[in-house]
């Protein structure tokens, strides 16, 4: 199945709001541990420090054998009885999990964002005057979790309720904070929604003038939290994200698109490859598995012939069909990788500004 087994995903990540969301994709009663990681209101900040962020991660100095040149040069035998040295580079660390010994990488810098200081108290400074105080009435924590053996994690806070355009939009708003300790994510701070009719990530602006403002991502360095005062400026975009994001969506519901425009998009988007074999067929089965969802599929037709139909199909086909290639991950994994890196956004971006020159030409 994936790295990230049924009994890790219900064990290492917490859901919460399932009151009015119903479980996550992963949930399996049989795979829960001594305690149900689905709560019905937001997950509490206790929870979260004692179950995922209990432990830190730990750096020490790179040290690795080499041969000896002879007994007096030796500090140990290796395993085939040969002298050998252990020697340390004062110019690496390695950083490792501070319960389980485990590596995660070797870096240059002694650095490293504890992920319940960065993504819990640093994620509470941005939303509330009250640290750790973010259950409130308005915000509260929808998800919290750990992958890659605790490579990885990430908090997202968000609203309770859904919000509802006038199109007929419904979705979710969302601060999704995530860190690493293997050099895989920034630390950063988004702003997300969710498309509640599929489950799909959006970025929060549509308008790629905006696009500057997404996110906001801070350095490992000894100076970095001083920057969070910063990155609550940054992110007071965050506030309007709401309004923002039901107008772009009501603009793209307003633009029309023609089947003849659709179909030159369709082109541009996944160009048929010319003779036959692999390649023209995977192209094929692309080409129909989007006019599937254009044509048949209720996550999409309730907007067919607007822009707003083309991003929705299209970011469907991302997250819910297209191929999981190079990776051990799991589908879902990948959909939240791309959410904390900005990837499904630039998806987005690509695939507007693909319809925006389609429908100046044709």
């Amino acid at each position: 199945m994936s790295r990230e087994t049924s009994e890790h995903l219900n064990q290492w990540t917490l859901i919460g709001n399932t009151d009015q969301r119903g479980t996550a994709w992963h949930y399996r009663l049989s795979s829960q541990g001594k305690e149900n990681n689905h709560y019905p209101a937001a997950v509490p900040v206790a929870d979260v420090e004692r179950r995922l962020f209990y432990w830190k991660a730990q750096v020490a100095p790179l040290r690795y054998d080499i041969p000896a040149s002879g007994l007096e040069d030796a500090t140990h035998l290796g395993a085939d009885g040969a002298y050998m040295k252990t020697v340390t580079d004062e110019t690496r660390n390695v950083t490792y999990h501070g319960e389980t010994g485990v590596a995660f990488g070797v870096f240059k810098t002694s650095t490293v964002h504890q992920y319940r200081e960065w993504l819990l108290n640093g994620l509470a400074q941005l939303v509330t005057p009250d640290g750790l105080a973010v259950t409130t009435d308005s915000l509260g924590i929808s998800s919290a979790g750990l992958l890659r053996g605790g490579a990885q994690a990430w908090v997202q806070i968000e609203r309770p309720d859904t919000v509802r355009t006038r199109e007929g939009v419904d979705f979710r708003t969302s601060l999704l904070a995530c860190s690493s300790h293997d050099g895989s994510l920034a630390t950063s701070f988004s702003a997300v929604h969710t498309m509640v009719v599929c489950d799909n990530t959006m970025a929060w602006a549509l308008d790629e003038a905006r696009e500057s403002g997404l996110r906001w991502k801070i350095k490992r360095s000894t100076k970095s939290m001083a920057r969070l005062n910063d990155a609550r400026d940054a992110l007071g975009l965050i506030v309007e994200s709401e309004d923002t994001f039901a107008k772009d969506v009501a603009r793209l519901c307003e633009t029309k698109v023609s089947p003849r425009q659709f179909d030159s998009f369709l082109t541009f988007w996944n160009p048929i490859p010319e003779g036959q074999g692999a390649p023209r067929t995977r192209a094929e089965k692309r080409r129909d598995a989007l006019l599937t969802l254009w044509n048949n599929d209720n996550r999409v037709t309730q907007w067919k012939g607007t822009a707003f139909g083309v991003l929705q199909a299209v970011n469907t086909y991302n997250h819910h069909i297209a191929a999981v290639r190079g990776t051990d991950m799991t589908r879902a994994e990948r959909n939240m990788s791309r959410a904390m890196t900005g990837e499904a956004g630039e998806r987005d971006t690509k695939t507007l500004n693909l319809l925006t020159r389609i429908l100046e030409t044709a």
